[in-house]
């Protein structure tokens, strides 16, 4: 194994440069923010520059200068806009406090391999900023939709009193109109008896469609496959358009059967992939042991193959009930009055009533989310240990 990389103290006209490029980069998002992005920039590499000179330079106290940083920047930001920028200002001070020292000290070599040039340790971390940014792109919206919920205000944009963080402006009203208004109570009664009806059969035909595609005797597999998860590749707007005529002519549209179906079939495709890939690390000599011991197909079914995919189709499962849960545009074009789901409600919401309720719900169906899909990694890291793939 290759010795780590010793740390070694980085000369200034290493750090500054790089304190200057951070400092610029901050200041550009806290001058855009206040119009005036050029300055922030210009003053933000300054800063950074002229504090990587003072701590590196003329009084090298790790320490102390840490405390120094955070303090400084949080007075900064409190007096610029009050205790949220106060609290902006103690995380920068705190950041600009580790990346300072991690650089000028050279810790950022210490986990790295000797061999390594310094284009690839850019590289090494650059890659991972560039996730994080992506990260961040990504989970930004749902970040801020979550504090709006609790706007004691009917607005859509944060107070005033929200960004002192005055406990005056915040308020659970939002959430209570939809624990007790008939319109939001119904939707979501109809979202719970849709999407659990809509999941069972996704689960039924899915983990049985891939079971059947996982035998190698089957004639045409790649072409039923592409055919079974076309629902995924489709256009969904397309999708729909085509269960409404579909629908109409044999007379289930706008009725509770009608958006279940189309829910399931929205839901099998997710339910054949996951089952598929479990099926991928499959030990077919289980199944033969286990008719050569006198066992039907049935039970060889549910007393061998569904315990060890299980994993992979509840899993599959949590996905296809997600995706009935948060569907909207099928039905929108399947619905009727008499049965909205949740997200139709939304929608209605936001098109002819602009409630702040949407945010409540918003927020309550992202927490769902999460829950279901921090079971689906757990249970796909039982499947991996299950399948022997992963240390336990």
């Amino acid at each position: 194994m290759a010795a780590l990389t010793p740390i070694e103290p980085k000369p200034f006209s290493f750090v500054g440069p790089v304190m200057a490029g951070v400092g610029g980069f901050m200041g550009l998002l806290v001058g855009i923010a206040n119009d005036a992005g050029l300055i922030g920039l210009i003053v933000g590499a300054a800063l950074l520059a002229g504090v990587a000179f003072v701590f590196t330079q003329m009084w090298r106290q790790e320490k102390p200068a840490k405390w120094i940083l955070i303090a400084g920047f949080g007075l900064g930001g409190f007096l610029m806009g009050g205790v949220s920028a106060a609290i902006m200002g103690l995380l920068f001070g705190w950041f600009v406090g580790w990346f300072l020292f991690w650089i000028a000290e050279g810790r950022y070599r210490a986990k790295l391999v000797p061999y390594l040039t310094a284009g690839q340790v850019l590289w090494h971390y650059a890659f991972r900023v560039i996730c994080g940014a992506i990260f961040i792109f990504l989970i930004t919206p749902i970040i801020v939709v979550m504090p709006l919920s609790f706007n004691a205000e009917d607005f859509f944009t944060f107070t005033p009193e929200m960004l002192r963080l005055d406990p005056e402006g915040y308020s659970l009203k939002h959430y209570r109109d939809f624990l007790t208004n008939s319109e939001w109570t119904g939707a979501v009664w109809n979202s719970v008896k849709i999407a659990p009806v809509a999941t069972l059969i996704s689960v039924s035909l899915g983990t049985l469609a891939a079971i059947g595609l996982s035998q190698s005797h089957v004639p045409g597999k790649r072409t039923i496959m592409a055919i079974l998860i076309s629902p995924m590749i489709v256009p969904l707007i397309i999708s729909a358009t085509g269960m409404y005529f579909f629908y109409s002519s044999i007379g289930i549209q706008g009725t509770y059967w009608g958006i279940v179906l189309a829910h399931a079939v929205l839901g099998i495709p997710f339910v054949i992939i996951t089952v598929t890939a479990t099926l991928v690390s499959f030990d077919n000599s289980l199944t033969r042991a286990a008719a050569n011991m006198g066992a039907d197909p049935v039970t060889t079914f549910f007393r061998v193959q569904m315990p060890l995919i299980l994993p992979g189709v509840i899993s599959g499962g949590l996905f296809a009930f997600i995706t009935s849960f948060d569907e909207v545009v099928v039905v929108i074009f399947l619905g009727s009055a008499e049965w909205q789901t949740l997200p139709w409600q939304m929608f209605t919401g936001l098109r002819e009533q602009i409630s702040p309720t949407i945010l409540a719900a918003a927020t309550i169906l992202v927490a769902i989310s999460i829950g279901l899909l921090s079971t689906v990694e757990i249970l796909r890291r039982r499947s991996e240990r299950l399948r022997g793939m992963s240390p336990s």
